[in-house]
C-alpha cells in the first residue's frame, strides 16, 4: 500500500482504478463502484477511434496520442467531483505525469493501483477475446508503469485473490485514508458474489 501524503477529502470519492492491461481494472472498478454506490466509467470508452485502431494493430500509443484522451478522462472525473456524486474510473494511468493530468482536472482523485505477477497478467490476456489490447503490448505497458509516488493519494492492491476479497481490501484501505473527523468511505452492506 502506498502511504498517502494527504487524506481523502469529504464527500463522494473520485477513484481511478489503475494498472496495466489485464490487471482487472474494469472488473474491480465495476465491483468497487457497486459496493460504494458510485457511477462506474471505463476510460477505454473515451479513447478516440484512432487510438483504438493503433492498439488493435499492436502499436503502442505515444504521449501525443494519450494527452487528448487523458483530458477526456480528466473532464469525466471532474464532472463526477462537481456533481458531488463521485465516480469510479478504470484507467491505465501508468505514469505520474498521466496521473498529474487527471489530478489537474480532479485534484482530490484517489488512485487504486492494481498489481499482479506478470504470469497472471499474461494468462488473463491470453484468455480474453473481447478487448482491443493485444498481449504483445504488455511489455510496453510494464516498461511505462510508474508506481504511485508519495505525493499521490492512493493504494496498491494485489489482484490475485477473488474480486470480492479485492473489493473488501480496497474499501478497508480507502476507509483508512479518510480522516477520523468525518465519516469514512462506506461500503454497501451487501456482499458481492465471489468473482
Amino acid at each position: 500500500m502506498t502511504t498517502p501524503s494527504a487524506p481523502l477529502r469529504p464527500g463522494r470519492p473520485v477513484i481511478v482504478v489503475m494498472g496495466v492491461s489485464a490487471a482487472g481494472k474494469t472488473s474491480v472498478g465495476r465491483a468497487l463502484a457497486e459496493r460504494l454506490a458510485l457511477e462506474f466509467r471505463d476510460a477505454d470508452d473515451l479513447h478516440p477511434d484512432e487510438n483504438v485502431a493503433k492498439m488493435t494493430a499492436g502499436v503502442p500509443l505515444t504521449d501525443v496520442d494519450r494527452w487528448p484522451w487523458l483530458d477526456r478522462v480528466g473532464r469525466a472525473l471532474a464532472a463526477g467531483a462537481a456533481s458531488g456524486d463521485g465516480v469510479v474510473m478504470a484507467c491505465s494511468a501508468l505514469t505520474s505525469a498521466y496521473r498529474f493530468v487527471l489530478r489537474h482536472w480532479s485534484p482530490d482523485t484517489v488512485f487504486v493501483h492494481l498489481t499482479a505477477p506478470r504470469g497472471v497478467l499474461e494468462a488473463r490476456m491470453a484468455g480474453r477475446s473481447d478487448h482491443f489490447m493485444p498481449s504483445s503490448l504488455l511489455d510496453s505497458q510494464l516498461a511505462t508503469l510508474e508506481p504511485l509516488g508519495d505525493d499521490e493519494v492512493g493504494l496498491t492492491i494485489d489482484v490475485t485473490p477473488t474480486i470480492d476479497r479485492i473489493v473488501d481490501e480496497t474499501v478497508t484501505a480507502l476507509a483508512a485514508l479518510a480522516p477520523a473527523s468525518r465519516a469514512p468511505v462506506r461500503a454497501d452492506a451487501r456482499r458481492l458474489a465471489p468473482g
